[in-house]
């Protein structure tokens, strides 16, 4: 017998849209937490379609339910309609899933009304009023489902500005954790309570950033300096600034994992007493809807067909796994320490506590799931790379990739050349010790009371160093009249100062190498600066090239685009000559026609390219007009790195620009808005990000320290 679509379509469809339903939720669960870290398209697509499919097949399944005559044959058919407003709750790891939904709750809340409307429908019109354990079974099952579908849109609705907001003042200050481990030698924790289980630091960091959480959210809603912070709070702020700096990056990164929560999962509503008692109601409410449905079933009167039977209990089965799993896991969250700290009945907080039988049941959920709650909450420590040079001399050769021309010929010519010519890098531990070291001495003098840098980008480096230099450099406009315009010029003078200077960068690092004092071994870093520096340089490139958002001031698409075609007119690369041919050559330009990604270090050598067009840049460049003013600075900006070596030394001069990328860095995380950062919380931040709440929480240090 053929098979024909269409006819099972008809007899199973209500039926095939329960269990689609059924899986997107189970999708969910898997999914829903790649987005604390930078995910590939390859499980990010599946995500997005999960979630916004949820709807729209819970909102056909619920019109299909209450149109079609099925109902009146399939007498279990109206218990299932319930199934969907649960399904639609979602599961805990995930409630909003942009950050614009938070500002749209309106309409999730429009939406929840009809649909709870449509299902009170179904029941009404066909459920039988003869059986009664279908019945009650039913009403169990649709109070679930209201309960978990309502408590998605009141997560939606506190993850908006305005009720992170009105929120901050309902907590008092004396009432936030008593319940705290002692510390010792910064924020190292030391003996655990008695009867307690031991605390790793990880697991300390964590929960000391609950602690302090409060101040993060008064961050997010620009609202964030504590006037009148408590003692303990203080003494916390006090031994931050003391604190090492993996100590300090740990720390804002898990506060940057504890927005993410309130922004996009439902931890600000499990975790109340409400939340609590509708896991445990909800996963008691559907064992007993199981056991009225056997009761329903085994009636002599009762003939339903066997696959309705079996796509119930799936429903069921698949229903209570799930609550029992989000039982467990809200009980074992470092939201609940949170709030047994807080909670003002002190038996329970004694006997959860200072027993260790949280502790316990944290391992327990820790050992089921496999892998740490804290390393997966940490920021993944990649940063996105662009660099001009490198996608100048690169695009336009004849050997494109053939993905490339596909997208050039379906007009996404603009959003291959991102993607295809964007990299990652690591951020590497020293990098992060030089941000700490320059955010610490930052927040002593150089922010204002609500917290803002108050000089421009570069200056407090070009300052330190030399008054006179910042003061020729603005004079000529090297520093650019915006911030990415700023960024456009230091980049591309940055490259040119590295590639007029490569030889005597090797020549101070060999002759460090040799010497066993200070200064040579000072030198023998200079590879390990100029590293950092093209990191930070190819970073903040990439962020005006990919997330523009991320940077203040106004957006430069076309100074960058019009820079872009000044550097590829200059580029050789392009340019068809005589070349030797030979396997080796034909298989390396077979393998970049079938390149996905083709970053600022793909290319080997390492930088040639990169040298090749800095160096040609720099030698034309008495050729210049005005007609390409950025070339201009930024051989401006050249020319004064490289008239400060003969004065100060090539080491002096990198470590001077080191630092200015510091403080483009630091301007652009304290500068961006608010909202965009916890926007890219959504798809694993980014590292302005964690130097925002960073420099935050230590200016908050300095600034209550000053009071004193």
């Amino acid at each position: 017998m053929a098979f024909r679509p269409l006819e099972v379509w008809n007899r199973w469809a209500i039926q095939i849209l329960l269990l689609l339903s059924l899986g997107m939720h189970v999708l969910l669960l898997p999914l829903a937490g790649i987005r604390r870290r930078r995910a590939p398209m390859l499980l990010r697509v599946p995500l997005w379609l999960a979630y916004h499919l949820a709807d729209t097949i819970g909102i056909y399944a619920i019109g299909l339910l209450s149109l079609s005559s099925a109902p009146r044959e399939h007498r279990l058919m109206p218990f299932w309609a319930p199934f969907l407003l649960l399904h639609r709750g979602g599961p805990d790891s995930i409630g909003a899933y942009a950050f614009h939904d938070n500002q749209l709750w309106l309409r999730h809340l429009q939406l929840f009304v009809v649909n709870v409307m449509a299902v009170t429908y179904v029941l009404y019109i066909h459920l039988t009023r003869g059986d009664a354990f279908l019945a009650m079974a039913a009403l169990l099952m649709f109070a679930v489902g209201v309960g978990k579908y309502g408590e998605k849109v009141a997560a939606i609705r506190g993850g908006n500005k305005n009720s992170i907001r009105s929120s901050l003042p309902k907590k008092p200050t004396a009432a936030r954790h008593h319940h705290v481990h002692h510390w010792d030698h910064g924020l190292l924790p030391n003996k655990a309570a008695a009867g307690a289980a031991a605390v790793d630091e990880e697991e300390a960091y964590l929960r000391h950033a609950h602690h302090m959480f409060h101040m993060s959210k008064r961050a997010t809603v620009d609202s964030w300096l504590e006037k009148d912070p408590e003692h303990h709070t203080m003494e916390m702020l006090r031994a931050l600034r003391k604190q090492d700096a993996m100590g300090m990056w740990a720390f804002a990164e898990l506060q940057l994992s504890l927005l993410y929560d309130v922004l996009y999962t439902k931890a600000a509503v499990i975790h109340t007493w409400p939340g609590y008692l509708l896991r445990l109601a909800s996963s008691l409410a559907i064992a007993a809807a199981a056991f009225l449905l056997f009761r329903f079933s085994g009636r002599d009167d009762v003939d339903d067909d066997v696959v309705d039977v079996v796509v119930t209990y799936v429903l069921l089965a698949g229903a209570f796994v799930m609550e029992v799993a989000s039982v467990m896991n809200a009980l074992g969250s470092s939201w609940t320490y949170a709030f047994l700290c807080t909670t003002r009945w002190s038996s329970l907080r004694y006997t959860a506590l200072c027993t260790g039988r949280w502790d316990r049941l944290r391992q327990l959920v820790k050992t089921i799931h496999g892998r740490s709650d804290v390393s997966v909450r940490r920021w993944s420590g990649e940063m996105g790379q662009y660099n001009m040079f490198h996608f100048c001399s690169r695009h336009r050769r004849a050997h494109r990739p053939l993905a490339g021309r596909i997208a050039m010929a379906m007009g996404f010519e603009d959003w291959w050349n991102r993607k295809h010519y964007s990299a990652t890098a690591n951020i590497s531990d020293e990098l992060r010790q030089e941000l700490f070291r320059y955010v610490q001495r930052l927040t002593e003098t150089g922010l204002n009371s609500q917290g803002v840098i108050r000089k421009s980008w570069g200056q407090e480096a070009l300052e330190r160093d030399d008054k006179g230099l910042y003061e020729r450099i603005k004079r000529d406009r090297n520093l650019g009249v915006e911030f990415q315009e700023g960024v456009i010029i230091w980049h591309i003078g940055t490259d040119i100062f590295l590639a007029r200077s490569r030889s005597g960068i090797e020549e101070a690092a060999a002759a460090g190498g040799g010497v066993g004092d200070d200064a040579g071994a000072a030198a023998a870093d200079l590879p390990l600066v100029v590293k950092m520096i093209r990191t930070l340089s190819n970073y903040m490139m990439f962020l005006l090239v990919n997330h523009p958002n991320m940077l203040p001031g106004l957006a430069q698409g076309m100074v960058y685009r019009r820079t872009c075609e000044n550097l590829s007119d200059r580029s050789k690369t392009h340019q068809q000559g005589g070349h030797v041919i030979s396997r080796e050559i034909i298989g390396t330009k077979l393998r970049e026609m079938f390149c996905l990604q083709d970053g600022p270090a793909s290319v080997v050598p390492a930088d040639s390219h990169v040298h090749e067009l800095a160096n040609k840049v720099y030698e034309e460049m008495p050729k210049y007009s005005q007609s390409v003013p950025r070339l201009c600075y930024a051989n401006g900006v050249a020319v004064e790195l490289l008239g400060r070596v003969k004065e100060k030394g090539v080491e002096a001069v990198l470590r001077l620009l080191r630092d200015v990328w510091m403080d483009f860095v630091v301007y652009a995380a304290n500068r961006c808005s608010r909202e965009s950062h916890a926007k890219k919380l959504s798809s694993g931040g980014e590292l302005t990000s964690v130097v925002w709440i960073m420099t935050d929480f230590l200016n908050q240090e300095a600034y209550a320290r000053q009071k004193d």
